[in-house]
């Protein structure tokens, strides 16, 4: 994401229906993320459902996503984890498997699904963003709500 998000819309949640999965790994920074998400969901109402489970890591992100969309519709779906790089590259490894799988269970169950796995050099930059000016969890909550109303659209009559 760039460091010039698309001006702030202001969606109401009502109706929709959304999942999140959120990671344990690096909980204290998840569960600042998912504060952030849920605030940024609520912030103009209270959708119909807001359900969220935790997984162990964001590698197991796209398992739940998937059990979650097989078992019963949502109007959107969010992931959030934090990865964050070690002393090899395994970041890079989950990162990419674990955006590629968002990516194709979105396009399989036709329901939209918003990356929020954090990936970072350092602790520092992940603190940025998700505690620090950058905000990326209020910027995932509108993704969500912009992509509900875009599913609500298309998918209802």
């Amino acid at each position: 994401m760039s460091q010039s998000p698309p001006s702030d819309k202001k969606n109401d949640p009502g109706g929709f229906s959304i999942g999140v999965v959120a990671a344990c790994y690096n909980e204290g920074l998840v569960e600042s993320l998912l504060e952030k998400v849920t605030a940024g969901i609520c912030e103009n109402g209270q959708p119909a459902e807001l359900l969220v489970e935790r997984v162990p890591g964001s590698h197991e992100i796209p398992c739940a996503i998937n059990l979650m969309l097989n078992a019963r519709p949502f109007s959107c779906m969010i992931g959030l984890g934090v990865v964050i790089k070690g002393a090899t590259s395994h970041h890079h490894l989950v990162a990419e498997s674990a955006g590629n799988a968002l990516q194709s269970l979105s396009a399989r169950h036709g329901v939209p699904v918003i990356n929020g796995i954090i990936v970072t050099e350092d602790l520092v930059s992940a603190e940025e963003r998700i505690t620090g000016a950058l905000d990326r969890g209020s910027e995932f909550a509108r993704a969500a709500l912009e992509m509900a109303q875009l599913y609500e659209k298309w998918t209802k009559t």
